[in-house]
């Protein structure tokens, strides 16, 4: 999300330092983490209070499904994979057996290897 490197940070130090001073800095450093641990349990007391309004039959919802690229992950190639459910049964292991350079059947989708693309 940031890109933060060792020598940012240093100078993000350097220039605390200067600013609040060495008898100040830890104080405000202290500020600083109760502050985002409080805005880390606000944020997770609201992700609770989202599932409990949405009830039970979206029990399985994930906050970071909202995420547009995971939402996209997640539906497209899940499918492709058969992971969801949507293909034949026995599908996979159909084509964990098959020997390698056979044939597909009629209407038979080819395997997904993630490694290849």
């Amino acid at each position: 999300m940031f890109d933060l490197s060792i020598g940012k940070l240093l100078i993000l130090a350097v220039i605390a330092l200067v600013i609040f001073g060495p008898n100040e800095l830890p104080k405000m450093a202290s500020q600083a983490g109760r502050a985002l641990r409080d805005l880390r349990r606000i944020a997770e007391g609201a992700k609770n209070d989202l599932r409990e309004g949405l009830g039970p039959e979206f029990a399985d919802f994930e906050i970071e499904d909202l995420n547009p690229k995971r939402f996209v992950a997640k539906h497209l190639f899940d499918d492709m994979n058969g992971e969801n459910g949507n293909s034949a049964p026995g599908a996979a292991t159909a084509q964990a057996t098959r020997p390698a350079g056979a044939r597909l059947a009629p209407g038979e989708r080819a395997p997904y290897d993630s490694d290849a693309t």
